[in-house]
């Protein structure tokens, strides 16, 4: 007993679930706030508290041969463990097997029974439910009705009546007061020096009565219960007494904390706790009380759940379910803005992107790089980035496709002329119209389309008599000068965007394979040069060149390099509404194909290894039979090049029939039948598994993919534009190579970071880091610093309005774009609903 006396009070991991004691309660006002035990952690109380007479129950401890005498005997025993049953609980698990253990012996006693063993009672006929006794039903129906004068009379009548009485719904008299509402009853029961407060306070914080919840047990947060109710009054009522929500640490934190944390506490409750934390932290009435700028708190509490997510796959559901949930908020929140200057107002925000350069609307920018697909695709955001993208080039649309692609045509000599613009007058009329982004589109489009052009005539020059040698063409210059500003509009968007986010898109991995390609092929062709220079074998015929002949390789990388630079128009072709879901439909199937890499590596990496050299031995044999027949054997698993290259093609169902014969040679009677059947049967086995299963696999997978994008075209290929949109928006105006001449603007932009760093002035620095290389950071304009608050206010209203209209009529919050109304200004009335 000892030993469960010091579990039932010590133990770290089970706080207790009553106050320190009760007796703290009869000087203190109902409604008077607790104070925290330590000054400087507020909102948290002191949970591992000593409790009154904790003597420890234990059900398989207990005898009844001294208790159990007679039937007396038995009614005070009853009493007795009654009495200790309900001032010595430390858990929720603890009270429910106190109660039934309760119940247990009520049973056992009015059965006379006189076992010592628990176990030798029998089963249970019925469900264990408390029971009341007359006196504790009186009472708690007084308590129902709300009479305090008539409840003081009856308990002075009845001193001895358990006032911490359960019913068969487990509630008890706070219960019943806090669901009634009568604060005069709560009052009166509350200074009942053995009331039991229990859980009555989170039922008053869910009912979301504040004056009933100024008390608590300290092993739960009204806070965390509040704002998962998504009770504002109840919410603003406990922040104004200094409570928090603490953000959990990031999921791969090796601090003191946490590693004490999971070494000393029961992992089940700590991710629980964790999980529960997080509901909290992204319920929007929480979010709306403790940031003044919900929409970047959203985003980023959707990077902290999917990091949450990879790590506890147990609760990776829960974690991607909140994440929905907080990006649905954001997506509420700029469905609530009634005009075109409001959404411009929520999209020029440049909270979350600091350390970046100016872009003209950072909040988009920064909810692609975080995949927020439906915060992109709204209606209201794509307003106002169509707005930017065609901004004063409003013909084009209305043009016929032959007048799109005569524009296009033109522009390729047009170009030179823009370039002297952006050098002489780099803020004239024409350049300004010039740096519309869909004007950039149609410039480096033309631009890439006579590099094309080059790269195509290069490679299908007639290879009959070709001399060894680089090509000689005499446009090579003009390629490699493609390239070269190729690779530096490459380094510079890597630098704008970050290594990170620029690695993180397929279409700029090409765009490097690419470029590395042609790279290497410009040095191929130097050393061939060299080489022909040095050894003068200019005319030597082709078929006797080595296989790593400069030349040969040289077209071997341009070959692959070309065929990347033509599937790269397919970038462009996602800004075509027929096109466009296509691609995207490519892009995410070639996901699923990468995953099944995996599969088929293992898969040819068995059978490989299996017969690799299963066959050597037979290797080159020829079996000639009576009639002049010959019989060759077929290289298939002489080696583990040959076999893996056997494999490999009879994925396709392109291996020879014979891959697996066995053919020998001056034998006689003998063939060998045993080893031809082994490898027969594990070369079928392989077709089995790996065509008719997984392959089908790999295509039922790639065909729910494709249907997902479909079924969710108007959110897949929107976002997938916008990336488009934002990739023309920081590009330069001039395309490659022109790129490759400095301009005005560009110069004054270097000679304007220069002064910064050597004189910084308010309103702008001059910064460096190894993320975005050097780069000047502008305040937040004074006009949206004001602005932005006083709209969020009003956005937030809105929401709230439209959410309570919604639970009464079931509507969703579809419909908040053409909520009809008077257009208010939200800078005069940032206050009016």
């Amino acid at each position: 007993m000892e030993n469960q006396d010091q579990q039932s009070t010590g133990n770290p991991k089970e706080p207790s679930l009553l106050p320190k004691s009760n007796r703290e309660h009869l000087n203190r006002s109902p409604t008077e706030e607790l104070k925290p035990e330590n000054p400087e952690m507020k909102g948290s109380y002191k949970t591992n508290t000593p409790i009154e007479q904790s003597s420890a129950i234990s059900p398989s401890k207990i005898t009844f041969k001294e208790g159990i005498k007679d039937q007396m005997a038995g009614d005070s025993f009853i009493n007795e463990i009654s009495e200790k049953m309900l001032f010595s609980y430390q858990s929720a698990d603890k009270l429910r097997t106190l109660l039934q253990f309760k119940a247990n012996i009520t049973c056992c006693v009015r059965k006379e029974s006189t076992s010592d063993d628990m176990s030798e009672f029998g089963e249970l006929k019925c469900v264990i439910l408390p029971q009341l006794s007359p006196k504790e039903i009186e009472f708690l129906k007084i308590v129902k009705e709300g009479n305090v004068t008539t409840l003081e009379a009856f308990l002075n009548e009845h001193p001895e009546l358990n006032i911490n009485c359960w019913d068969c719904q487990g509630e008890s008299a706070l219960h019943v007061a806090v669901h009634g509402r009568s604060e005069d009853m709560l009052r009166f029961l509350l200074k009942q020096p053995r009331i039991d407060i229990g859980d009555a306070a989170l039922h008053a914080i869910r009912d979301n009565n504040i004056t009933m919840m100024t008390e608590y047990p300290p092993h739960a947060t009204p806070l965390v219960v509040a704002a998962r109710a998504g009770c504002c009054e109840a919410v603003r009522a406990l922040l104004a007494r200094g409570h928090v929500v603490p953000a959990p640490h990031v999921p791969h934190c090796e601090c003191k904390d946490c590693t004490q944390c999971m070494d000393r506490e029961d992992p089940l409750l700590v991710s629980s706790a964790r999980l529960a934390t997080y509901q909290a932290l992204c319920s929007p009435t929480y979010l709306v009380h403790t940031t003044p700028d919900p929409i970047h708190a959203a985003f980023r509490l959707v990077v902290e759940l999917e990091d949450n997510a990879a790590k506890y796959r147990h609760l990776a559901a829960n974690y991607m379910q909140l994440k929905n949930d907080v990006s649905a908020f954001a997506v509420d929140l700029i469905g609530c803005c009634r005009t075109s200057e409001e959404v411009e107002t929520v999209l020029k925000h440049r909270a979350g992107s600091s350390g970046r350069r100016h872009f003209v609307l950072p909040r988009v920018q920064h909810a692609v790089d975080i995949k927020q697909k439906e915060f992109v695709a709204h209606p209201n955001t794509q307003q106002v980035l169509e707005s930017y993208w065609i901004s004063d080039f409003c013909n084009w649309r209305r043009q016929s496709l032959f007048a799109k692609m005569w524009t296009t045509v033109a522009r390729v000599g047009i170009t030179p002329f823009i370039l002297v613009m952006c050098i002489v007058a780099p803020w004239h009329r024409l350049v300004r119209s010039w740096e519309i982004p869909l004007n950039k589109l149609i410039t480096h489009a033309s631009a890439y389309f006579v590099f094309l052009s080059l790269v195509f005539f290069i490679s299908n020059q007639d290879k009959t008599d070709k001399l060894r040698g680089p090509p000689k063409t005499g446009l090579e210059w003009l390629v490699i000068l493609y390239v070269a500003g190729y690779v530096w509009s490459a380094a510079r968007m890597c630098v704008m965007q970050g290594a990170r986010q620029y690695f993180s898109k397929m279409w700029n991995w090409a765009e490097c394979i690419m470029l590395a390609l042609y790279l290497v092929s410009f040095v191929l062709w130097r050393r061939a040069a060299e080489d022909v220079r040095l050894h003068d074998r200019v005319t030597l015929e082709r078929k006797y060149w080595d296989e790593h002949d400069p030349t040969l390789l040289s077209e071997g990388t341009f070959c692959v390099a070309t065929i990347l630079a033509f599937l790269r128009i397919m970038f462009i072709c996602q800004l075509n509404y027929h096109l466009g879901p296509l691609q995207v439909s490519l892009g995410k199937m070639t996901y699923d194909i990468y995953k099944y890499i995996m599969v088929y590596t293992i898969i040819l990496s068995a059978f490989s290894a299996g017969l690799s050299r299963f066959y050597q031995y037979y290797k080159g044999m020829v079996y000639k039979d009576s009639n002049g027949v010959r019989a060759v054997q077929v290289p298939s698993f002489t080696s583990i090049t040959d076999t893996f290259y056997t494999l490999f093609w009879a994925l396709f169902c392109m291996a020879p029939i014979e891959s697996a014969d066995v053919v020998l040679e001056g034998a006689g009677e003998q063939h060998h039948g045993f080893t031809q059947k082994v490898g027969h049967f594990c070369f079928g086995m392989f077709e089995v598994i790996s065509v008719i299963v997984v392959l089908n696999m790999l295509i039922a997978t790639m065909s729910n993919t494709f249907q997902r994008v479909t079924d969710n075209v108007a959110i897949e290929w929107t976002f997938a534009r916008t990336e488009v949109y934002l990739e023309y928006m920081q590009q330069t105006t001039l395309p490659s190579p022109y790129n490759l001449v400095p301009t005005a603007r560009g110069v004054a932009a270097a000679l304007e970071w220069l002064s910064l760093r050597m004189r910084p002035r308010k309103g702008a620095r001059a910064c460096f880091n190894g993320t975005y290389c050097c780069f000047i950071e502008r305040d937040i304009e004074a006009d949206n610093q004001s602005e932005y608050p006083a709209l969020m206010s009003v956005l937030v209203q809105r929401y709230f309005r439209h959410k309570a209209r919604s639970a009464s009529t079931g509507s969703e919050l579809d419909g908040l774009r053409v909520e009809p109304g008077p257009q208010t200004c939200y800078m005069d009335k940032a206050k009016c609903p």
